[in-house]
């Protein structure tokens, strides 16, 4: 459920009117992939996740830092929060942007950080006003899995007439070639 904060301080009253017992942080690393943990509302603090920020390790994310210089923080957006329906206690959920402890500057590589860079660079260019980006979903379509796991061995097989594998394959029509079936028009 949405929440429509505006401010830390909608956020706490949140908290405290809808009985809730966790706060989950959300953020993505490099490649998309979300990542999180929760703290008890008990240790809520609205100065610590608004304005200070929570440490957490970098290396433990891929793509983030190494693990000597590995400290980072994140800093929760309000306007993200909203109540996590498939939790088994009442969380409240924050997508959190990552920050630099020592410059207190937004992590490089922040995804949320990059497309806000991706949009100042369209603007300064004159190029649009706005920009809308969205996540591109993928899947994929087997024709056949197998798989096999014995005393001394183990095994398995994924097949799709898509395959680049089968591409030599004869067939009653045209076949678009492997990872070339974005946008070309059909023959």
């Amino acid at each position: 459920m949405a929440l429509n904060c505006k401010t830390a301080g909608d956020v706490t009253k949140a908290i405290e009117e809808l009985g809730i017992q966790f706060v989950d942080l959300k953020f993505t690393d490099l490649y998309g992939q979300w990542q999180h943990f929760s703290v008890p509302v008990d240790l809520y603090d609205e100065g610590d996740l608004f304005e200070t920020g929570l440490g957490f390790d970098g290396s433990s994310v891929r793509g983030f830092k190494s693990i000597e210089n590995s400290d980072m923080l994140l800093v929760c957006d309000p306007t993200t929060a909203f109540v996590d329906p498939v939790c088994a206690h009442p969380t409240l959920s924050l997508i959190a942007n990552v920050f630099d402890p020592l410059s207190k500057e937004r992590f490089d590589r922040d995804p949320r950080n990059v497309i806000l860079a991706a949009e100042a660079y369209m603007k300064s260019l004159g190029l649009a006003d706005v920009m809308f980006c969205g996540p591109e979903a993928e899947f994929f379509v087997f024709d056949a899995v197998r798989y096999e796991t014995s005393r001394i061995s183990s095994q398995y097989e994924v097949d799709s007439v898509e395959g680049a594998w089968n591409t030599g394959d004869w067939g009653p029509g045209h076949k678009m070639g492997h990872k070339q079936g974005y946008f070309p028009v059909s023959p």
